[in-house]
């Protein structure tokens, strides 16, 4: 794993975490696994602040992918 990688990674988990505690001020005892479908939980899927920082965690988690998709193609 490269530090690129591991750079990734851990901004993904931080973010995780940020959205996790946000979570939990407005609806405690929600786990990681709840946060996959949040509109599940109204208060989560009608406020501004946690959509912003899901839609954060969204783009590493797909800046990731094309980080690692852009790794395979190129030979070093």
């Amino acid at each position: 794993m490269c530090e690129y990688e591991k750079l990734f990674d851990e901004m993904i988990e931080h973010q995780k975490k940020k959205l996790l505690t946000l979570s939990d001020e407005l609806h405690p005892g929600l786990t990681e696994d709840d946060l996959l479908q949040p509109n599940d939980f109204p208060v989560l899927e009608s406020h501004p602040e946690f959509r912003y920082e899901e839609g954060i965690l969204a783009g590493l988690q797909a800046a990731r992918i094309a980080f690692l998709a852009e790794k395979k193609t190129v030979v070093f």
